[in-house]
């Protein structure tokens, strides 16, 4: 079996490349309505001679108006949604920030001096305002609302990558709280409010901490928002009924009996069809971008399956909600299931969309497996965006417990995948009666508590993400002509894959090369990319393919792009983009590294030498470059060496041990310089630790 490995520096011990790393703080306003042109503001770091700011959708277009300032055009057809937005320059390409694109309403910038109640800044229903917060001072706004017709308040924050914990009130006239909220979507707060008379009332918002400069987005509207639908699984290409609950869901929305912070939902139906690519390609497609199911972003639709479904009630668009998406059909739980001895019988394989009704409630199901083997359960709840901390437990036809299972996934550097849905296997036997239960943690209940179970015999899948490897900060990914630069890798196993899971680029832009990577068992790994010395200048997107072999045939899964969204050191914080930007920019790196081979073979036990050409493209050094092979594959080991001062290469030694694993490694190594910088001309250079990667070698 061939197996590949593209490996470069990932120990916390060594340092990051410390040359300038284009990082975007703000685009400010956060948004604009389509159809119109706003000039924005951005801040962040190494921006200077930044004149582009280029999206993942050829609708928003932004001109270069003066320092750090753009106009930014959003055509009619741009969809509504959140859109990434990246800074390009001379230093390479940013971390994505979050722009949205509104459609019908009112779009304006919170005024001055708003923090008393008699300086309210007042507001039109459908209106978007775009703020910043003043510390520990509250912004008041007002509006004049009817007896009886339900308007829906809130404040995107968290959701579109500010650091804003706000809290939303909604008052009198008087300044009276007539409701409170906070939280509701991650840290974003929701107030449903129905006024109990015509007249004045008022908006204050705040940061729970107190924190000056933190921008916002306060939504005052009387449109459809949905709050969840229902069921919360679709099977591909199958036209199913979808039950939404929220407010204002249009004429032909019925009542319930169901409350939500103390706000009656209204139910709307609508009859929609997964569309069919999703499972083929192992897809989640999105309007917004999926940040609001926890306290901090998070990864967690990293590994779903799926797309979010916008409904229309009364003919009017409504936001977003994520389904997941399946080959099987989907089962809908029926209550009463909440005693063992009653529980609902399922037929494997299983995809049940359920909830957890109430406080104390817990969902019982039976099943008979037909064959002996491997069974695959999973609860998909936080991707999806439900509330629970569902556990889930097997037991047999003697009440013995057979497996329980609890939260699971990845956390890695900036990307945080670790969730509170459970996932597993366990063995099960033919023609035995098994019992299994779906309960929340701390035994919660209510319209927000939905999961998808699902249990089937274990069929091979796999989810890829790829972030840029910059730690702690957020950044973006930028090769120097004639330099590298890698991204991390992180791979779920789903049905017993155990590898290899091959990795390529598809239709890389010219002169910007990649290795094809394979993942062998492991759950991370890295891709390098490389560009040519005169590799011509570019910013845009690039696509990366994971290819797996099984039995039933190769799988195809696009590798989706993750970014981080915070610079703590210690917090991991990431979401999704459409797109994986790179940047080639025609400065040379300092020097770069490759080997005189791209492949050698090594007999197991034994070592063999490789020479490590080093170029210095930059004038200015002629340093030592200390050469490491670490994170290295098992099997595989490269003690450091350093090339001298002035040199062009070094002797390079490969170990590997007796009783390896025969097959392919494409390795990296990484070098370190001091290498004489500074970003202003004129300015004495200081020696500046560059860290940079090698282009790959196959190691057979």
């Amino acid at each position: 079996m061939r197996l590949s490995l593209v490996v470069a520096l990932l120990a916390v011990s060594v340092a990051r490349s410390e040359l300038p790393s284009p990082r975007l703080d703000r685009v400010f306003p956060l948004g604009a309505a389509a159809g119109s042109t706003v000039e924005v503001e951005i801040q962040g770091a190494d921006l200077e001679g930044v004149k582009r700011l280029i999206s993942d959708h050829p609708g928003i277009v932004a001109a270069h108006s003066a320092d750090r300032k753009f106009k930014i055009t959003v055509t009619p057809e741009t969809p509504e949604g959140t859109h990434d937005i990246w800074a390009v320059g001379p230093w390479g390409i940013s971390s994505p920030r979050l722009f949205t694109v509104s459609r019908g309403m009112v779009e304006t910038v919170k005024s001055k001096d708003i923090h008393e109640l008699s300086k309210a800044q007042e507001l039109v229903i459908n209106t978007v305002v775009n703020g910043l917060t003043d510390g520990n001072r509250q912004d008041f706004f007002k509006f004049k609302a009817k007896a009886g017709k339900p308007i829906v308040a809130e404040v995107r924050a968290q959701s579109i990558d500010s650091a804003l914990d706000a809290t939303l009130t909604i008052t009198d006239a008087s300044g009276k709280a007539l409701a409170f909220n906070s939280d509701h979507d991650g840290r974003d707060p929701l107030i449903a409010f129905t006024p109990p008379a015509d007249g004045d009332y008022g908006i204050i918002v705040a940061d729970l901490a107190y924190g000056g400069n933190l921008p916002y987005r306060l939504i005052v509207t009387d449109k459809p928002r949905i709050e969840n639908v229902f069921p919360r699984a679709l099977q591909a290409g199958k036209a199913a009924e979808i039950v939404a609950l929220g407010w204002n869901l249009g004429p032909k929305a019925g009542k319930t009996s169901l409350k939500l912070d103390g706000s009656n939902l209204d139910e709307y139906r609508e009859t929609l069809t997964a569309p069919a690519d999703i499972i083929d390609r192992g897809l989640y497609r999105f309007f917004e971008h999926p940040t609001a199911h926890s306290v901090l972003p998070t990864a967690a639709t990293a590994s779903l399956t799926g797309y979010q479904v916008r409904l229309s009630p009364g003919g009017q668009p409504a936001n977003p909600v994520p389904v997941l998406v399946t080959r099987e059909p989907v089962t809908l739980e029926v209550e009463p299931n909440d005693d063992p001895a009653k529980p609902q019988p399922i037929n494997l394989p299983a995809v049940v969309s359920g909830r957890l009704d109430r406080e104390g409630d817990g969902d019982w199901f039976s099943f008979k497996p037909e064959k002996d083997g491997e069974y695959q359960v999973q609860v998909h709840c936080e991707r999806i965006a439900g509330r629970a901390d569902p556990v889930t437990v097997i037991m047999d036809d003697k009440e013995s417990r057979v497996s329980e299972f609890d939260d699971f996934g990845p956390r890695v550097n900036a990307f945080d995948g670790y969730l509170r849905d459970p996932q597993g296997s366990a063995r099960l036997s033919a023609g035995k009666t098994y019992l299994l239960l779906v309960r929340d943690r701390y035994r919660r209940g209510g319209p927000r508590f939905q999961y998808v179970l699902e249990v089937r015999p274990a069929v091979p899948d796999v989810h890829a993400v790829v972030i840029h490897h910059q730690n702690p900060g957020p950044g973006g990914t930028t090769v120097h002509a004639g330099g590298a630069q890698y991204l991390d890798m992180v791979i779920q196993h789903t049905g017993g894959v155990t590898g290899p899971v091959k990795v390529v680029a598809d239709a890389l832009p010219k002169g910007l090369h990649a290795a094809a990577t394979s993942i062998p068992s492991d759950t991370r790994g890295v891709i390098t990319l490389w560009a040519d010395a005169d590799a011509p200048e570019y910013a845009g997107p690039i696509t990366l393919t994971a290819i797996v072999p099984t039995q039933a045939g190769e799988l195809r899964r696009q590798v989706r792009s993750y970014t981080r969204v915070e610079s703590q050191a210690n917090r991991s914080s990431s979401r999704p983009t459409r797109d994986l930007m790179v940047a080639v920019i025609p400065q040379k790196p300092p020097f770069s590294l490759r080997f005189a081979t791209e492949s050698v073979r090594v007999e197991a036990g034994s070592k063999a030498s490789v020479e490590l050409i080093c170029e210095r493209p930059g004038p200015d050094f002629k340093g030592a470059v200390t050469v490491n092979g670490l994170s290295l594959p098992g099997p595989v080991k490269m003690p450091q060496i350093t090339i001298a001062e002035g040199k062009g290469s070094g002797s390079l030694t490969i170990e590997v041990p007796q009783g390896a694993r025969a097959g392919d490694y494409t390795v990296s190594v990484s070098g370190q310089g001091q290498v004489p910088f500074t970003k202003e001309t004129g300015k004495p250079k200081a020696n500046t630790l560059v860290t940079l990667p090698s282009r790959p070698i196959t190691i057979t």
